[in-house]
């Protein structure tokens, strides 16, 4: 590992050691108020704990346009099912292996925290040349870019950003899909379990998951919609009561794991085991090469006394309304093959207080997908007797193929590694689309360094592609000064 990697990676080390799940990002956002401090920047935060730093212009430099680089401090808390780790206070321990760098049982977190990483070892290299830069970090991102939609107006200066929140290092992305999350509520009722029930736990398990947008179209298993099949299954030929159901934990990540607690009579268990063994060979076959690891179980956990389930009728409808609901690729763009246009994701489902909680999340890159999408969602609940609310989703961010910003960094690119970067647009939702609302003619692009498998306990850095989106950054900010003032932000059209 050369030197500027090394120092990249301590920087990252030192954030993954600071606990920052969606929605408790004090502690990393104090973090950086104090480094920055220690420093002497000039740092500025706001209600919800955004936080921006300023660093001067290089020397020649001071009089070109505000650069702002742009990463979120938030991560996706996902582990394996045996993990004992607790986000709100333990590390996360980076490891290394060969070229990649992982975590234990645990997502890294390099969404978003390696933008964190680079930006600071930039703004503590005084050696390079760079105009003015606005170091802007954000809050709860990953759960419904909170941060991003409570920035003010006077927050920020500079028209041109660069997100560095991409996952492929060699494309820049130039838009990105809108989304929004529904949430689904069913009242249940509840009776007596008869004397004598067993009760089992039923776990849809050993599954890839992975992000709801970059890995949908990948058709990934979806423990929740398993689940819901097999308890289907069983409900055809068994008797059985529905005691708890629950799977997924995150809006944009693909559920790896599912479980129900189920009751029914001890001469059932012989049938209900031989089903759920026919069921788990059937979906091993249709998931050959995608999910090796697909696992369907069956534990006793004893007899229960006195102990009340879902009523028969109402855990008929929790299986109904999960069977019905979509997810998955909904639409393939006419225009780009093979581009995901509109997706779903039936990411969590547990009980709260007696009722059935479901959340949905739902994506376009139009508004009329998305739209369509969501009426879906909101008509099946309420063929199910359920009642729906609406996040507020956030906008799509359509391509700008004249972008000036998008025209420099494809030069700076080819003049620092001799080949030139794909283009492309995402499925997955970027702030990008947010900040560009809030701020008219602000110029942007995404990019980063390779991350597999982020949203998921698999999420791994390819660290040699860290020191090339530190060099592109480094020619890049340099190379405003060769033609000052052409690339200071989109012009307002008149």
């Amino acid at each position: 590992m050369d030197e500027v990697t090394e120092k990249i990676i301590t920087i990252f080390r030192e954030i993954s050691s600071i606990p920052r799940p969606s929605g408790q990002e004090e502690k990393i956002a104090t973090w950086l108020k104090e480094w920055a401090l220690s420093r002497c920047f000039s740092v500025k935060f706001d209600s919800v704990n955004n936080v921006v730093i300023r660093v001067p212009a290089s020397k020649g430099y001071e009089d070109l346009p505000t650069i702002v680089i742009q990463g979120h401090m938030d991560m996706v808390c996902e582990k394996t099912c045996g993990s004992t780790h607790d986000f709100t206070k333990d590390p996360i321990i980076p490891v290394i292996e060969a070229d990649w760098l992982r975590a234990e049982e645990t997502t890294l977190g390099a969404d978003n925290g390696i933008a964190l990483a680079i930006a600071l070892a930039l703004a503590e290299d005084s050696s390079l040349s760079h105009p003015a830069l606005e170091l802007l970090f954000t809050v709860d991102e990953e759960t419904g870019l909170t941060g991003a939609n409570a920035l003010m107006p006077d927050f920020i200066t500079g028209k041109i950003l660069l997100n560095v929140d991409s996952e492929e290092e060699g494309v820049f992305t130039v838009g990105c899909a809108g989304g929004s999350n529904t949430t689904i509520r069913m009242p249940l009722e509840y009776s007596p379990v008869p004397e004598g029930t067993l009760f089992f736990r039923l776990v849809v398990g050993g599954l890839s998951g992975g992000h709801s947008g970059v890995d949908i179209h990948e058709k990934r298993a979806n423990a929740n919609k398993l689940l819901a099949e097999v308890l289907q299954s069983l409900m055809e030929e068994n008797d059985f009561m529905l005691r708890g159901i629950k799977g997924g934990s995150a809006h944009n990540a693909i559920p790896r794991h599912a479980e129900a607690i189920i009751a029914f009579s001890p001469d059932q268990k012989e049938n209900v085991v031989s089903l759920i063994a026919g069921f788990e060979s059937k979906l091993r076959s249709e998931y050959a090469g995608l999910e090796p690891s697909l696992s369907i179980t069956l534990e006793e956990s004893g007899i229960d006394v006195g102990i009340k389930a879902i009523d028969t009728s109402f855990a008929r409808r929790v299986v109904g309304l999960l069977m019905s609901l979509p997810h998955g690729v909904a639409s393939i763009s006419p225009a780009i093959p093979s581009f995901v246009e509109t997706s779903s994701n039936l990411a969590i489902v547990n009980i709260e207080n007696g009722e059935l909680l479901v959340v949905s999340s739902q994506r376009s890159s139009f508004d009329q997908g998305l739209a369509e999408l969501t009426g879906k969602v909101t008509s099946i609940a309420a063929d199910h007797g359920a009642n729906c609310s609406h996040g507020s989703g956030y906008p799509a961010w359509q391509p700008d193929m004249s972008s000036p910003l998008l025209q420099r960094c494809r030069e700076v690119y080819f003049s620092v590694f001799g080949e030139h970067a794909r283009i492309k647009a995402i499925h997955a939702g970027l702030e990008c689309a947010v900040i560009g609302s809030k701020y008219e003619g602000m110029d942007m692009i995404s990019f980063g360094p390779t991350i597999k498998n982020p949203h998921s306990p698999d999420e791994q850095l390819y660290i040699p592609s860290v020191r090339k989106v530190w060099d592109l950054v480094v020619a890049l900010l340099a190379s405003f000064k060769d033609e000052k003032g052409t690339f200071a932000g989109k012009q307002k059209e008149s």
